[in-house]
């Protein structure tokens, strides 16, 4: 598989998992019972092994995209300040999640498998730290709907490619 067809498939595994946790929150499945909070977290953990990969993979190669001939030079810049502000905000949300962990009274475990570092019993951190990550996740999200937003733009008024590039070559028929 190359890193291409490697990342398409982590973004399209991402973009469910960030749509099910801006939609569903902790609360929300505790009320259904314990087996969806267990499943929130496995899927918690899902989310955020993804986001960490994703991470890696830029660091050690850099972003695998490139913005396009028909870009001007803010949206070129617009393009790669996107990309990268996503995929460091993915590495945010993760090392937020795990200070929540880390500040907490007691053992966390992600996806009930993983332990989430030590808990040092700090629950004022452990607050502050909780705002931060939902903040974080949220504004990420608004992110997530302005990146796609600007590439539909590029789609529909450039007519560059931009989302036949990402998507799936079944749905090329309907662009």
């Amino acid at each position: 598989m190359t890193r291409r067809t490697a990342l398409k498939c982590l973004h399209w595994a991402v973009l469910p998992l960030t749509l099910w946790f801006v939609l569903v929150q902790p609360r929300d499945v505790a009320l259904i019972g314990s087996w969806a909070v267990q499943l929130h977290s496995v899927l918690g953990l899902i989310f955020v092994t993804l986001a960490l990969i994703w991470w890696a993979d830029y660091l050690r190669r850099g972003l695998a995209s490139r913005p396009g001939p028909k870009l001007g030079p803010r949206a070129r810049v617009v393009h790669q300040a996107l990309h990268k502000t996503l995929v460091w905000g993915l590495f945010g949300v993760a090392l937020s999640g795990f200070l929540l962990g880390v500040t907490a009274s007691r053992q966390l475990w992600a996806g009930g498998i993983v332990p989430i570092g030590m808990p040092l019993s700090l629950p004022r951190a452990n607050d502050w730290v909780g705002r931060v990550h939902a903040a974080e996740f949220y504004i990420l999200a608004a992110i997530v709907a302005f990146h796609a937003g600007f590439h539909i733009w590029r789609h529909v008024r450039l007519r560059d490619n931009a989302l036949r590039i990402m998507l799936p070559r079944f749905f090329y028929r309907f662009l």
